[in-house]
């Protein structure tokens, strides 16, 4: 099959593409327009004059519909292209931005929602495959890794900002950014040209994909350690505020500390090389696992639950950019039918973790919520290990 790929700038040399930098910007808004609801939900619910959990309707809209677009729709990518793919997604996303910036309704917000999530199910696919088609020999982590940081930027300005200019302007206006920045992404996509022409190939089915050799072992991997870091995750402002007395503002430490540990590994990504992916990815899992044992035994103060936090960072960037490597790796030619099971998987976990760690948070507390996040991150260190 003839492989479709982002154009890579430059001659034959061992450079990060700039075409790599473009797809970060990509995962920079689909990141934003993901995360930006929780910090200016009271807003919008006293504009709509619902509660809160109403309106976070629209955030699991988007989960479901980014669940059902990466299972159905990523598939088209091998046939059609990761480029041509990803421009349709991304000409899709700041319409059902604006949408979400004009909703006279709930309801509306939370079909708006639901457009960009279908979006972002399949460019999230398209962008991963790019990005290892894209990559020179022996640096496809590093590309990948330069991707991914587009999910740090999201965190830490698409967060930040999010409440700041909804309290300054209106939760309207945050949308609206968020479109104009989805707008500028497509017009840099437009100056990325294919270097391969679309296969004739119809293309592989996800439950076909499922037959590969080592693609099981490795999606389990993902879902668990996805369940435990978003199970987690989402009771973290819970225990700042109630166990640890923080203010509620003080939660946007956690965001923080994260997001440097993250851009610290990015700026570490020869250690891949040095260490072998395989290695380096089981490695990693045992890391944020031991991470997770030292949250139950001395998290009982802020300094060293931020600290941990900074850990637990640089231990899910390995975790999170080798999956992919290892996963693009299985078969380049079904790149965007494994990056759609890649999707679907992490969209039910965070859906499985968030829902499930409720449950245990509300049964056992902080600490058993952690265990739970231990065990959960241990099995999915053993899968990774398991050979094809």
């Amino acid at each position: 099959m003839t492989q479709q790929q982002l154009p890579a700038s430059g001659g034959p040399d061992q450079r990060i593409p700039r075409s790599a930098y473009v797809l970060t910007g990509c995962v920079g808004v689909i990141g934003a327009n993901s995360l930006v609801l929780g910090p200016i939900a009271p807003e919008v619910s006293r504009s709509f004059g619902a509660d809160v959990a109403t309106v976070m309707m629209a955030t699991a809209a988007f989960g479901f519909g980014a669940a059902i677009s990466s299972l159905f729709l990523a598939p088209r990518i091998d046939r059609f292209g990761a480029h041509r793919m990803l421009r349709l997604a991304m000409t899709l996303l700041p319409i059902a931005l604006a949408a979400s910036a004009l909703s006279p309704m709930v309801a509306v917000l939370v079909l708006a929602q639901f457009a960009a999530g279908i979006a972002s199910g399949v460019a999230l696919p398209a962008i991963y495959a790019g990005a290892a088609n894209m990559a020179p020999p022996g640096r496809e982590s590093k590309t990948i890794g330069v991707v991914l940081s587009g999910w740090m930027l999201s965190m830490v300005v698409g967060v930040s900002l999010a409440a700041i200019i909804a309290d300054l302007t209106h939760w309207r206006v945050v949308y609206g950014v968020v479109a104009l920045l989805a707008v500028l992404a497509l017009a840099l996509l437009s100056l990325v040209k294919r270097q391969a022409a679309p296969s004739a190939d119809k293309g592989t089915s996800p439950f076909a994909a499922l037959g590969l050799a080592g693609i099981r072992p490795l999606l389990f991997a993902c879902g668990a350690f996805m369940m435990a870091f978003y199970g987690l995750y989402a009771y973290l402002g819970d225990y700042f505020h109630s166990k640890l007395g923080q203010p509620v503002s003080a939660n946007g430490l956690i965001t923080l500390v994260y997001s440097i540990g993250f851009g610290s590994a990015i700026l570490m990504g020869g250690l891949v090389n040095r260490v072998g992916v395989r290695r380096m990815l089981s490695t990693a899992l045992f890391w944020v696992a031991a991470v997770y044992l030292l949250l139950a035994a001395i998290g009982n103060g802020l300094a060293a639950v931020l600290c941990l936090l900074a850990a637990l960072g640089f231990g899910n960037y390995y975790g999170i950019n080798l999956l992919i490597v290892r996963l693009t790796a299985i078969d380049p030619a079904k790149r965007g039918t494994i990056m759609g099971l890649h999707s679907t998987v992490t969209n039910l976990a965070v859906f499985a973790g968030t829902s499930s760690f409720g449950l245990v948070y509300e049964a056992g507390g902080f600490a058993m919520t952690v265990y739970a996040a231990t065990a959960l991150t241990l099995a999915a260190a053993v899968a990774s290990m398991a050979r094809r």
